[in-house]
């Protein structure tokens, strides 16, 4: 056995826990192996998280189901997939996935296509459905002013429509975000189903303009309580660095020496630093995901890697002029 490996004993592992910093971190070693093609290796290490911890990332059990499928575990692949339906993965999702064509053929994906209205009932059974509702409200009204900028005609008119107009709407909404905060946790994926609507809301505050980034106080204080999201399972990875790469990015003119790679792509010099800020927040190295593209492309597993539309396939370095 590696040392990989024995970072973290299987036997530790099927102990229930609570901390999602030691969640995050067991997926990139889970990913470091599929990189390394030990898919077998990989699905065992799914099947120990995924008994590790009372709240599974939805798309984990979606990778955990293809790795079952590629190692010939067509019952396994099937039982992964069954959780994630009542993770609130679509049946017409699924059938997008071409690689999961030879499960569909199967006896047990035939039970699944007849339950399925059950087992979806179930998953939106144990979502906050006032709790979404609330949150969907903010999303389209955040949308709809936002929506104004697109009428200005010059970057100097679209700062000062966002400074004026929707900065404080955006201000609004953060101490709307605050109360939901200190009363439900992060409304994400595990609470209500969704984990772009907040991070949008988010976003858009934190991407107002370079003056109004430098005068904030919200989202510093905020942050603190993302973080604390993230080791709850409330918030993932991916969504934790794209609201701060948004911050970090219109703070600094979108030429921050540090940032994680999402908006922009990191120069060859400044990589490591890249990579030091998303450990910060338990995201998988550039040169991970981009091994994790290639195995994609190779095997037609689908690994629902983030980050678009800002990046598409792998994060590709660039030279300084």
């Amino acid at each position: 056995m590696t040392l990989i490996l024995d970072l973290y004993p299987y036997e530790t592992l099927s102990q229930k826990n609570d901390d999602y910093t030691l969640y995050h971190q067991k997926t990139i070693v889970a990913e470091k192996l599929i990189g390394q093609e030990r898919f077998a290796d990989a699905l065992k290490f799914y099947d120990t998280l995924i008994g590790s911890h009372d709240y599974v990332f939805l798309r984990d059990f979606k990778i955990a189901t293809q790795l079952a499928l590629s190692v010939g575990q067509d019952k396994k692949a099937a039982s992964y997939l069954r959780q994630a339906v009542l993770g609130g993965w679509k049946m017409k999702e699924i059938r997008k996935n071409k690689f999961l064509d030879p499960l569909q053929a199967t006896d047990e994906f035939k039970h699944l296509s007849r339950e399925y209205k059950s087992l979806r009932a179930t998953y939106e059974a144990s979502l906050d459905a006032g709790l979404r509702k609330r949150v969907k409200k903010m999303a389209s009204s955040d949308q709809s002013k936002a929506f104004g900028a697109l009428f200005t005609f010059s970057s100097t008119a679209q700062d000062r429509y966002a400074e004026n107009k929707f900065a404080p709407h955006s201000e609004k909404q953060m101490a709307e975000l605050k109360e939901i905060l200190k009363v439900h946790g992060y409304p994400g994926e595990r609470l209500i189903g969704n984990d772009f609507w907040m991070s949008t809301i988010l976003s858009h505050h934190n991407s107002i303009s370079k003056d109004y980034n430098f005068k904030d106080t919200i989202y510093p204080a905020l942050k603190p309580r993302l973080v604390e999201a993230l080791a709850k399972g409330m918030v993932s990875p991916f969504e934790l660095a794209l609201i701060d790469e948004w911050y970090r990015a219109v703070k600094s003119g979108r030429t921050d020496p540090a940032g994680y790679g999402i908006l922009d792509p990191p120069s060859r010099e400044a990589l490591q630093r890249f990579d030091a800020l998303r450990e910060t927040v338990f995201l998988r190295p550039i040169e991970l995901r981009n091994r994790l593209v290639e195995i994609q492309q190779k095997t037609g597993m689908n690994f629902y890697l983030p980050g678009e539309p800002w990046v598409k396939g792998k994060v590709e370095a660039v030279q300084n002029e």
